[in-house]
């Protein structure tokens, strides 16, 4: 599977591939603007679901982009 195909897929089910939201940014195989991708979908997945954990989950989620953005602007990878 090439990576691309695999961002692709990534991005329909995330949490089909990683467990938390956090994981995406211990995946090494993604730049940071492609985690953000993963974790954008990740957003979007949870608020269709729709569930009564909804404010946890995306509070995962936020936390993940707050680090990715820090990272970022230290100038890490």
């Amino acid at each position: 599977m090439t990576k691309k195909k695999l961002l692709e897929d990534i991005v329909q089910t995330p949490s089909r591939f990683h467990r938390a939201p956090l994981d995406v940014i211990r995946d090494r195989r993604f730049s940071d603007a492609e985690r953000l991708q993963i974790l954008g979908a990740w957003e979007r997945e949870i608020r269709a679901a729709d569930g009564e954990d909804e404010p946890q989950k995306l509070k995962l989620v936020s936390d993940a982009i707050q680090e990715v953005e820090r990272r970022n602007a230290q100038g890490g990878a």
